[in-house]
């Protein structure tokens, strides 16, 4: 069938395409059209799609995590280009395989490679949870919880600095609200791209965040402190001053030391990326208030859950505390009404 052409550019510079063919095949070879390439992806079942976008995703004010109930999109910038990355899930949870395809001005061979990276990162799907589920399987009230949500693997950002940026936008402020600002930052600043006159935006870079005034972060919803410590990381990245590669060879605490030594890093932002940023699943984030409310009601605690108490009461489930945060999320989406 034959597309619409496409308009892509930097805020607000567009360019046009010629039409396009869309092709029926099979997503077991890489297929390259005009504009877009085609793959798959055989996650470590067992993985359900929809349940893990969902932990992603979170709320529906997310504007750069899409889930339309079967497909999963989201804009990236691949060497400078903004390309449209579109998950969908054929097979059921024990035998799930995923087709991606790549929608972009200008598809490069080398952009499959990236972005199957990419989509094994955020969704997880090579982690075993098989462990997890054994532990589960000695714990009644866990069992149910699993059983329900069989599939969710646990999600990652694509990178620290997305992750945090997101809980920058997050702190004191309700999960729709920090999520709602950081949609109108992609908005205000990250690359766009425009596919059958729809436009949606790449999660920005250092380099794109740099571009805009101060005063634009306040109109965007981010408070003077905030502003700063934003600022300030993004200009140290991009101009090389820190890293975040090392991150990943350091143990926990060591973790969270460097990251409280930067402005606005608390203890909570500290191991939200530690579990989002790094995927260390025995990390349930203490201070979320949010998490650790459900966690309560969940257990049938008569008192409220302090830091400490979170610690105690997910020894029980070592090494994957992560994943009953994620689970408690879940559950609470689940309550809402989210997950039909």
């Amino acid at each position: 069938m034959d597309g619409a052409g496409i308009v892509i550019g930097p805020r607000g510079k567009t360019r046009i395409m010629q039409p396009y063919r869309v092709l029926s095949l099979p997503g077991v070879v890489p297929i390259t059209t005009p504009d877009r390439l085609v793959f798959s992806i055989v996650p470590l079942a067992p993985f359900r799609l929809d349940l893990t976008a969902w932990a992603l995703r979170r709320r529906r004010q997310n504007s750069i995590d899409r889930w339309d109930g079967t497909t999963y999109r989201r804009v990236v910038a691949f060497d400078g280009v903004p390309v449209e990355v579109a998950v969908r899930q054929s097979g059921p949870a024990d035998a799930p395989l995923l087709q991606v395809t790549l929608i972009s001005l200008a598809p490069r061979p080398e952009f499959e490679e990236k972005a199957k990276c990419l989509v094994e990162k955020m969704f997880g799907l090579h982690v075993d949870l098989a462990p997890f589920y054994r532990i589960a399987g000695h714990d009644a009230k866990l069992l149910s919880l699993t059983e329900k949500f069989r599939g969710l693997k646990p999600p990652g950002y694509p990178t620290i600095f997305e992750t945090l940026v997101i809980a920058f936008a997050c702190q004191q402020l309700s999960l729709a609200a920090g999520l709602g600002m950081v949609s109108r930052l992609a908005c205000a600043c990250g690359l766009s791209l425009t596919l059958d006159d729809e436009t949606n935006y790449a999660f920005p870079r250092p380099e794109d965040v740099l571009e805009l005034a101060p005063e634009a972060f306040r109109e965007i919803g981010f408070s003077r402190n905030k502003t700063r410590a934003f600022l300030e990381l993004a200009a140290n990245l991009a101009g090389g001053r820190i890293e975040f590669d090392s991150l990943g060879g350091m143990d926990n605490e060591d973790v969270v030391a460097s990251l409280l030594a930067l402005r606005g890093i608390g203890r909570w932002t500290a191991e939200y990326v530690l579990l989002r940023g790094l995927k260390r699943l025995n990390v349930f984030p203490g201070d979320d208030v949010g998490a650790r409310n459900r966690l309560a009601k969940w257990l049938g605690c008569k008192e409220p859950l302090d830091y400490e108490g979170v610690a105690r009461a997910t020894e029980r489930w070592e090494p994957y505390a992560g994943m009953v945060y994620f689970h408690m999320l879940l559950e609470g989406l689940s309550e809402a009404g989210e997950l039909k």
